[in-house]
């Protein structure tokens, strides 16, 4: 779908002042208006459900958003690029990096290493398409506080890069509640379009959510307002072709008498929309275990890989040893 972006003037029978309404709404291309909800297409734009309607449909008949052979799916999916994460140990878990057109989730207790991946794929999709980058910017959303400009600083400088340009192309946003959080996805659609961001970070996805809906009367509410917010981060995957990452924390199972008690935080709205889950756990000084544990292709396997000053790195010899 990226890789055909049409302008939404290219619709028959929307104007300029149609045109802006919609690019003003985030939605300012052909790819953006075919897939998404009328409810929202009407209530962020302003414009009537009938004229919405018939706009969305010429949209996907354009795109010809129909049924397709799997070849023709095979086909669209080479589209699909990777970002190293400077290990080529989990390079390797992850199929060759981490996947754009999919959300990838990296799960784990606290102090695992989940935003040391984040903020290192910040400076790694930087790159050049021939040194595993992007060559674009990022967007990090943070819920809870844990962006370090001063890391990305030195991890940039360890590796020999630029750290002010580097910086210069990191969008940051500080998220201080669920609806914020929800509200600057909404944003993200104008802004990935107009900033060429090509990878966007929720850092970590469920922190407000779980704080801010509390006790069973409100877990309903909770997962339809989470399931929203994380189709939209997969519409961006689709539409604009980029990577969507998004760390979570875990849960205590306390009936649990054998094996790992923990699970990822979120249920089953958050485990059904992710398309490439990962598990970390600690291991020794300063490396990790990290294991796929739900993925459409990926096989559920383990690697290791250790956090250095340099970011994130492959266990060397004399460490495994």
């Amino acid at each position: 779908m990226a890789s055909r972006q049409t302008d939404i003037t290219d619709i028959k029978g929307v104007g300029t002042a149609t045109a802006t309404k919609l690019k003003e709404a985030g939605f300012g291309t052909v790819e953006a208006l075919a897939v998404t909800p009328i409810r929202e297409l009407v209530e962020n734009s302003g414009i009537g459900e009938e004229t919405a309607l018939q706009m969305q449909q010429r949209a996907r008949e354009m795109l010809g958003l129909d049924f397709m052979t799997a070849f023709e799916l095979f086909e669209k999916r080479k589209d699909a690029k990777r970002i190293t994460t400077g290990s080529k140990n989990l390079d390797k878990l992850l199929g060759g990096g981490v996947e754009t057109q999919a959300m990838t989730e990296f799960c784990g207790e606290f102090g695992t290493g989940k935003s040391q991946i984040s903020m290192q794929l910040c400076i790694t999709s930087q790159q050049p398409f021939e040194q595993g980058g992007l060559g674009g910017k990022v967007l990090f959303l943070d819920t809870e506080g844990t962006f370090s400009p001063g890391r990305i600083n030195s991890v940039a400088l360890a590796r020999g890069l630029d750290p002010v340009k580097v910086l210069e192309n990191i969008i940051y946003a500080r998220c201080y509640n669920s609806d914020h959080q929800m509200l600057l996805v909404d944003k993200a659609f104008k802004l990935v379009e107009e900033e060429g961001v090509k990878l966007v970070i929720v850092d970590s996805l469920i922190s407000h959510f779980r704080g801010e809906y509390v006790g069973r009367e409100s877990l309903a509410e909770r997962q339809q307002k989470l399931n929203r917010h994380i189709h939209k981060l997969l519409r961006l995957a689709e539409i604009y072709n980029l990577a969507v990452v998004v760390t979570n924390q875990i849960q205590s199972n306390p009936q649990a008498f054998f094996g790992d008690p923990n699970r990822p935080a979120g249920g089953n709205i958050v485990g059904h929309a992710s398309t490439h889950r990962l598990y970390i756990r600690k291991g020794k000084g300063n490396t990790r275990v990290i294991r796929v544990i739900d993925s459409p292709y990926l096989p559920e396997e383990a690697t290791r890989f250790a956090i250095t000053g340099a970011g994130v790195e492959d266990i060397i010899e004399e460490e495994d040893k």
